[in-house]
């Protein structure tokens, strides 16, 4: 079994983020492969991923191969589906050998107990959003798409995605929806007092809280501004941090003491 600290980041969108931006994730990987005991994706790892039976969506192969290099190296990497990205499959099971969560995970992360959610369709609110993610997720829906030519499959998710119009300052106000993902956080704890920790995406927020004493609200934020995760070390507190290509880790809050046994 591995040593070292559990690292958590969620919405990198590859394919909508700029060669710069992945060529960072990139050496992230490497670095958190290096020191990590365990890896955690929350969602939207890929601004569109799609198993076709028998086609795999272009331009990820570098990523793949680190994940894939990383798992044969011994660390378990754990991917969760987010809003972009929850039609993975097999191929990233068997051929890459993540672990692949398509709900919401418990799993513990150096001895602290922690619920994984990407976070869309949680909580009160966004019925348009989660009336259209029923559909999307259905069984005709994944076999009427999967009849397209991949070309135009990405095409249209390309312009349903619009991710690269995502440019909200880190000064704006929380949205509704974040509010509402914070509420959410919060009752998951105050109803299961055996967890530690409720992590997020979603939001693209960099967020640390303490929702009760020593228990925490965290969501790692994105890569499309922050290049943002979190560490959970064998012992200390919980880091909130930004990476840089050219500096490494730049530390941008800390979590209350250590909660490992």
């Amino acid at each position: 079994m591995r040593q070292g600290s559990a690292f958590v980041t969620s919405d990198v969108h590859l394919g909508a983020v700029p060669q710069a931006a992945e060529e960072a994730f990139h050496g992230w990987l490497r670095w958190a492969g290096e020191r990590g005991s365990l890896l955690v994706i929350n969602g939207d790892l890929f601004d569109f991923w799609f198993e076709y039976r028998s086609v795999i969506p272009r331009g990820y192969s570098r990523t793949l191969g680190i994940l894939a290099d990383l798992v044969d190296d011994g660390l378990p990497v754990h991917l969760v589906g987010g809003n972009h990205d929850w039609w993975g499959g097999t191929f990233l099971t068997d051929e890459i050998g993540v672990h692949f969560h398509r709900e919401p995970v418990t799993l513990e992360l150096t001895g602290r107990r922690c619920l994984i959610a990407h976070g869309d369709g949680l909580g009160r609110g966004d019925l348009g959003y989660r009336a259209l993610r029923t559909v999307l997720r259905g069984r005709f829906t994944q076999w009427a798409f999967r009849w397209l030519h991949p070309d135009i499959g990405a095409r249209v998710a390309r312009h349903v995605s619009r991710t690269e119009l995502r440019t909200e300052a880190e000064e704006d106000p929380p949205s509704s929806r974040e509010m509402e993902l914070r509420s959410w956080a919060s009752l998951q704890l105050e109803e299961d007092d055996s967890l530690d920790a409720v992590l997020l995406g979603h939001t693209h927020r960099p967020s640390c809280m303490e929702i009760v004493p020593g228990r925490y609200y965290l969501n790692s934020g994105d890569w499309l501004q922050h290049q943002s995760f979190l560490t959970f070390p064998p012992d200390g507190p919980i880091r909130l941090s930004s990476w840089d290509e050219s500096k490494g880790v730049i530390a941008m809050d800390e979590v209350g003491d250590s909660l490992a046994t």
